[in-house]
């Protein structure tokens, strides 16, 4: 029995595979650009955000509005490992990240949040609604309340419960090589996936080009499963998990958010294409820059970044096979690509 996972993208792949060829043969790997609106987002979880932010593009609404409601489609789904449904530090706690920005340079994230089903909104009204950009933890979660957001977690489901029982026999923190990817054929200690999830990641990244020429980006991430309790990643921070400079571009990363840390990796990409890379070629120089600060390090674990240009070119690349990212440009266009990679 096929998995909805496979049902849907091959479907998605399916009904656009003349559109497809049509890209690929006018625009490998994005490089070629003048699409807009676009959006693109991380993982085959993209897919279904695509479809939560296209609408928005489509009626020549702002990039900020659709790349919102395109990740909140799956800080929603039972089907995915970010958002509440998302596995629990090792304290047993769901903590939740996520952060906004702008066209016009304005930002906001929240970190170790609890109980709120969408992070990613609680981190626009940061940006909008006070002069910080990062609130965490208890105070977080004050503020979402005091905004009119509810708690809404009741507890780890029920494959989280059971997965979390299952670690603390060994309590073993490994992270490994594309456990964001159900088509790989590791499956880590630190995040098992039952069989036949649609998806099995801690992130979805997205950025969206819209109608009027203008960026914006957002990440939201439930962390790395069994993390040590107030753990934060890269996803809520500016410039390391996300950045958008609509002069330029925009990029958003994902995997073992310590390592992008250390190279302030979205930045990074968005300088490199300041100077005059395409996204890819961009995306890739910050993966060896991450390879050149910790090459003991990264042989086992997965980085990726994607990135958008003013222009509307797009591309990504990873550490690692297994990375894949999808993109929509139009009604029929939201399809799945597999990122080039460092280690081959």
């Amino acid at each position: 029995m096929s998995t909805r996972r496979s049902f849907i993208r091959n479907t998605a792949l399916s009904a656009s595979a003349l559109l497809m060829g049509k890209l690929a043969e006018a625009m490998p790997q994005g490089r070629k650009g003048q699409f807009k609106p676009l959006v693109i987002s991380t993982w085959d979880a993209g897919i279904d955000a695509n479809k939560g932010a296209w609408p928005i593009l489509k009626q020549k609404g702002t990039a900020l509005d659709a790349v919102e409601a395109g990740v909140k489609v799956t800080e929603a789904s039972t089907n995915c490992c970010v958002g509440l449904g998302g596995r629990p530090d090792r304290d047993g706690h769901v903590t939740l990240d996520a952060s906004i920005m702008d066209d016009k340079g304005r930002c906001g994230s929240v970190a170790a949040l609890e109980y709120i089903k969408h992070p990613i909104s609680v981190a626009r009204a940061v940006m909008e609604k006070t002069p910080h950009v990062m609130l965490v933890g208890e105070g977080a979660l004050q503020f979402a309340l005091q905004q009119g957001f509810q708690k809404e977690w009741k507890g780890l489901s029920e494959e989280s419960k059971k997965e979390y029982v299952k670690w603390l026999k060994k309590s073993e923190y490994k992270p490994v090589v594309n456990i964001e990817n159900t088509g790989s054929k590791t499956r880590p200690v630190a995040v098992p996936t039952k069989q036949g999830n649609q998806y099995n990641h801690d992130t979805i990244g997205m950025l969206a080009l819209d109608d009027a020429g203008n960026l914006s980006g957002s990440c939201t991430t439930s962390g790395m499963a069994f993390k040590l309790r107030g753990r934060v990643g890269d996803s809520p921070i500016i410039g390391a998990g996300l950045m958008v400079d609509n002069e330029v571009g925009a990029a958003v990363a994902t995997g073992v958010g310590e390592e992008v840390i250390r190279i302030g990796g979205c930045n990074l990409v968005v300088e490199f294409m300041r100077n005059g890379d395409d996204p890819e070629t961009a995306c890739r120089k910050a993966i060896e820059r991450i390879v050149k600060k910790s090459p003991n390090n990264v042989k086992d674990m997965q980085v990726a970044f994607i990135a958008v240009n003013k222009d509307g070119s797009y591309g990504a690349y990873a550490l690692q096979t297994g990375f894949n990212y999808a993109v929509q440009v139009s009604d029929e266009s939201n399809v799945l690509m597999n990122a080039p990679y460092y280690f081959k």
